[in-house]
């Protein structure tokens, strides 16, 4: 099955550039190049000429036992530590005129680059495998469930060891520690913890401050497994919480349903940021909502496709989005919950369902 799903992405890649009327685009955005070849390192690790028949892997010596290993017909290994000169090489040798990069490339590259390749044309064309990864395969589907799964276990398990006194740091430190338990590869990111005023920053990384009687803490996290991620918001309460508080939980909770129910197979996804945002804003919240409805997530934890108010695209099935309204008071508090669910063409599958959005409170 997985090697289908590869089979079937590499000749999308070659009917696309095809239809684009272009030779050849070079890879260096280390995820990309995995959603091509399965390589599994990192931008600065290697290089892939993708042509409208053949996929060239050039890497070097480090990942050669592990990509021999796999017995991979979908790609030529190259082993060099010149990645760039052989990737001029191969489209010399090929007599490829009409060459693209990525438009995320870095500029040193681009520089040696522009400099060795002869072609007749070399510019950039943007997005084209960031948009293919839009559409999650079934395995790739699998494997961020099961990033979900470990990441809720996770969070449970927390939920048993959690204290007024704790540190936010010593509070998202043992929440990783949790997640590597079950199986995570890694964080996706550093992992949030805001507690009491501080839940009002959005993004507030994790501090020495202890978390206190009466403060609502936002825990905004994720993890990956087998390369893929997930991300989940909770906030959860320490005792009994300020009245305001507890209102804007409800009207964060009620807008999250709402938008929910507005998922649908080529559905606009600007409905979605418009929806929540004309609830919570009719609620008296709106200049307190300052951040958009959520984004794509998979091998990276930001991708599109982008909720917000401009969107020009629609949902398709087999997206994979966050839903993530929330409401920031400045020195009071905030709220942020945050599922993950995947398009279907009869709505959508919620995949972190099993974590409740009602208020969990820390007696």
């Amino acid at each position: 099955m997985a090697e289908l799903d590869e089979y079937n992405r590499t000749n999308k890649f070659k009917k696309i550039l095809k239809m684009s009327q272009i030779d050849a685009l070079i890879i260096t955005n280390g995820n990309n190049m995995r959603y091509l070849t399965t390589f599994t390192g990192g931008t600065g690790d290697g290089v892939v000429v993708g042509t409208q028949g053949k996929i060239y892997l050039i890497t070097d010596s480090r990942y050669e036992e592990e990509l021999k290993a796999l017995n991979h017909k979908l790609f030529e290994l190259v082993i060099t530590r010149d990645y760039y000169q052989t990737a001029a090489n191969i489209i010399k040798k090929n007599k490829l005129k009409t060459v693209s990069f990525e438009d995320d490339m870095q500029f040193k590259v681009f520089d040696l680059l522009d400099e060795i390749v002869i072609a007749n044309e070399f510019m950039p064309l943007p997005g084209l495998i960031e948009t293919m990864r839009e559409i999650k395969t079934a395995e790739e589907l699998t494997k961020i469930k099961k990033a979900c799964d470990i990441s809720i276990e996770a969070f449970k398990q927390l939920l048993l060891k959690v204290h007024v006194g704790m540190t936010e740091i010593e509070v998202a430190n043992e929440l990783d520690y949790l997640a590597r338990k079950l199986g995570a590869q890694k964080a996706s990111f550093d992992t949030i913890v805001a507690s009491g005023y501080r839940s009002a920053l959005p993004h507030g990384a994790a501090s020495d401050k202890k978390i206190e009687k009466g403060d609502l803490v936002t825990i905004d996290y994720g993890y990956y497994v087998d390369g893929y991620t997930s991300d989940i918001t909770r906030t959860i309460a320490f005792g009994e919480i300020d009245a305001e508080l507890l209102k804007i939980y409800d009207i964060v909770k009620v807008a999250q349903a709402k938008v929910l129910e507005k998922v649908a197979h080529e559905r606009p996804l600007a409905i979605l940021d418009q929806t929540g945002r004309d609830y919570i804003t009719a609620m008296g919240y709106g200049k307190q909502f300052n951040h958009g409805m959520g984004h794509g997530i998979g091998l990276d934890i930001h991708e599109g496709p982008n909720i917000g108010r401009q969107s020009d695209d629609e949902m398709l099935a087999n997206n994979l989005l966050t839903i993530e309204p929330g409401i920031y008071l400045p020195t009071k508090g905030g709220v942020r919950i945050e599922d993950d669910i995947v398009v279907t063409k009869e709505g959508y599958l919620n995949l972190t369902a099993a974590l409740t959005t009602d208020l969990i409170v820390i007696n």
